[in-house]
């Protein structure tokens, strides 16, 4: 299987993660200075390539200000590109013009949520901003794929309180996996050491969790699949 990271957090957390060594951004495809091909990091691991950013592109609103339909250059961009079979996207959850550019190529949503009030608020704020996404190109499909509780805990309050509220909320509740990815030390270190958690440490939690979730997330995309398909003979 293989696979497509594209960074579009100018903070370039891929980019620091896989220590990956680039002479062409997203911003340089943004803005046309190069092309798709160009641009893409080939083998940072097997199967995996990488579209990586940088802080340059805080200033992609100012440097894109009179390009036309400006929230799908990256979809037009990158049309061509159909070799993969699954393309993740790193988003930042501020509704600025990458932002867009990242929701108006995808199909699918998984937010992330940490285990306070006003992270739980964030969220919420994503996916309004997700229903303006879908009012105003109503022709593409931009569906919520998952919620993901992240540095969990079964004995803290906090935790208990916010995969509550979760649970009980009418957008996000269908879509929660629980109880989602408990603390981890080892993520830290496998951060430091620039690996994935299955590199670094597989049989620790997080490395359950995340495995765990990637089951979920397997299942929520058949069950997503049948019932386009459903809608699609319905259509007919």
């Amino acid at each position: 299987m293989s696979r497509r990271l594209i960074d579009a957090d100018p903070q370039g957390n891929i980019g620091h993660a896989f220590r990956i060594r680039h002479t062409h951004t997203i911003e340089d495809l943004l803005v046309g200075a190069a092309p798709a091909e160009a641009v893409i990091v080939r083998g940072v691991r097997e199967r995996v390539d990488v579209i990586a950013s940088t802080p340059v592109a805080f200033s992609l609103e100012r440097r894109m200000a009179g390009e036309t339909q400006r929230e799908t250059i990256l979809a037009r961009r990158l049309r061509g590109l159909t070799s993969y079979d699954a393309v993740v996207i790193d988003s930042s959850p501020a509704m600025n013009l990458l932002t867009y550019n990242a929701l108006l190529y995808a199909e699918e949503l998984i937010v992330p949520v940490g285990m306070d009030l006003m992270a739980i608020i964030g969220a919420r704020q994503t996916l309004n901003g997700v229903a303006e996404v879908r009012d105003l190109w109503p022709d593409r499909r931009l569906d919520l794929l998952a919620v993901l509780p992240t540095f969990t805990s079964a004995t803290n309050n906090a935790t208990k309180a916010a995969l509550e509220a979760l649970e009980h909320d009418t957008q996000m509740g269908p879509y929660l996996f629980s109880p989602g990815i408990r603390q981890c030390i080892d993520l830290n270190y496998a951060t430091a050491q620039r690996q994935t958690i299955w590199e670094y440490a597989p049989r620790s939690h997080a490395a359950e969790d995340y495995t765990r979730f990637l089951d979920f997330v397997d299942r929520q995309e058949q069950a997503d699949a049948h019932v386009i398909k459903e809608k699609v003979k319905t259509a007919i």
